[in-house]
């Protein structure tokens, strides 16, 4: 799921600035970057929602392309653990590998679409006005296609590099009861197995239609959801008494919201402020400044609170998401149950933050229930190599742009990876309108040129990876 990093990302960024600027008239694609955009058809145009779509469909029309560009039919697996949720694992050999693999992992599963609240036929890849339109064309199915032209860009040149690239294209990350990254790390761990991996999750930002920011991402929150609950012994909605669970729920759930978790900082979100301060007002930018030196600074921390992105960043935050209460309309409540979605601090414990939770509602007969296991990932380090390259490349194709690392406050496949020991990161230089992200909505699209210069960043980054440019 590619979160909506640049909204969230950097906060107030340039605040007021709208892309005003008209698309350069696009030049004439080369054979790689049209064999890139026809892989993308064939993907947005099979349909892959966990409702009604085929997974293994597209996994396997993407090993047909493998297979037909020279690829080894035993370095090509499509793992179905599932009718309709296949996985594609295909592995670029190295003749003398000196450095464990390298993986790419992008999903190929897409949320649900109905074609009443689109404009355009959203399994139908349509190019128009400078977009690619289509489900997928943004998450993640065009990560999913440059990962694939890129191999085989590198296959048809003989490119000899220095350790194994294998790339994942997997199922379920949006839902579904078939995870693809699971799978492949319970069944099949040897074929995935890196030194790390290049995922979504990050990508680029633009403002006023000028690419500013790629974002690495290396941390998650952590997912997780608990059932507040109050009961009563209900009556007769004409016989009204003081206590009623709906009442109860709402006192519960009113001190939720006025209670805040304490602000936090890891590897990622302190040089994620710390870079950020330098592109923000001097105010902003002083309450940044104050918080890295102090976590207890509340007045700094009430003043980046007002922003919900950085709220995000600096705690552990937790709100109503749905309710349910009630049996009649002329009966007092018996039930009255909130659900209360939690994204937890990396590193957090979920029974902490239950118990907390408890305290805050301050009500010893209301009950407080996970919905699941919460499931906390490391952040990946911040290491000089793995940064290094996504910087110099950055520079040399958007010299104004600033590489920053962010910590997503939602989730992606990343997760599994990182609890598997496997670091992760979330980038692709595919640089987004901060305004004008369709991710999970109507009308998805991708801009043409964002298309084209996502998959030279992907090249550039696989090569530099795998023994240099």
């Amino acid at each position: 799921m590619r979160e909506s990093v640049f909204t969230l990302m950097l906060p107030g960024l340039l605040a007021g600035l709208l892309w005003a600027g008209p698309l350069l008239a696009a030049a004439p694609m080369n054979s790689h970057q049209a064999m890139a955009v026809d892989i993308l058809k064939q993907l947005v145009e099979i349909n892959t929602t966990d409702s009604a779509g085929d997974n293994t469909a597209a996994a396997r029309a993407m090993a047909a392309r493998l297979l037909e560009a020279g690829f080894d039919e035993a370095d090509v697996h499509v793992i179905e653990p599932v009718p309709g949720k296949g996985n594609l694992v295909a592995r670029y050999r190295a003749a003398a590998p000196s450095r464990q693999p390298l993986l790419f992992l992008a999903h190929i599963d897409v949320v649900e679409a109905d074609p009443q609240d689109w404009s355009v036929e959203p399994f139908t890849f349509l190019q128009r006005d400078g977009y690619f339109y289509g489900r997928g064309t943004l998450d993640n199915k065009d990560e999913a296609a440059i990962a694939v032209a890129n191999l085989i860009k590198l296959k048809r040149e003989g490119y000899q590099p220095n350790r194994d690239i294998i790339i994942a294209l997997t199922a379920d990350e949006e839902g579904g009861p078939a995870n693809g990254v699971q799978h492949l790390l319970a069944e099949h761990r040897e074929l995935i197995d890196a030194e790390f991996a290049i995922n979504e999750g990050g990508g680029g930002g633009l403002f006023d239609n000028k690419p500013l920011i790629n974002s690495v991402q290396a941390a998650e929150k952590v997912y997780q959801t608990f059932t507040v609950e109050a009961t009563n012994r209900g009556g007769h909605s004409s016989l009204p008494r003081d206590d009623n669970a709906i009442y109860d729920l709402i006192r519960a759930l009113d001190n939720i919201r006025q209670f805040s978790f304490p602000v936090e900082f890891n590897p990622v979100t302190r040089a994620y402020f710390r870079q950020t301060a330098e592109t923000l007002p001097a105010a902003t930018a002083a309450h940044i400044k104050r918080l890295l030196q102090n976590p207890r600074d509340d007045e700094a921390a009430a003043a980046l609170a007002a922003e919900p992105g950085f709220n995000a960043r600096l705690r552990t935050t937790c709100v109503a998401t749905q309710l349910h209460a009630g049996h009649a309309e002329n009966a007092l409540p018996q039930r009255a149950q909130a659900t209360v979605n939690c994204r937890m601090m990396p590193g957090s414990d979920a029974e902490i933050i239950r118990r907390t939770l408890a305290a805050v509602i301050d009500n010893p007969a209301m009950t407080i229930t996970p919905a699941r296991p919460a499931l906390s990932s490391p952040p990946s380090p911040l290491a000089e190599d793995i940064l290094a390259p996504i910087m110099a490349i950055t520079a040399r194709m958007w010299p104004d742009a600033t590489v920053v690392p962010v910590m997503s406050t939602g989730a992606t496949d990343g997760l599994f990876l990182r609890r598997a020991g496997i670091p992760v990161y979330g980038v692709s230089g595919i640089m987004v309108d901060v305004n004008d992200i369709r991710a999970h909505g109507r009308d998805e699209r991708i801009r043409v040129k964002s298309f084209l210069e996502g998959l030279e960043f992907a090249e550039r980054l696989m090569r530099a990876y795998s023994g240099g440019e």
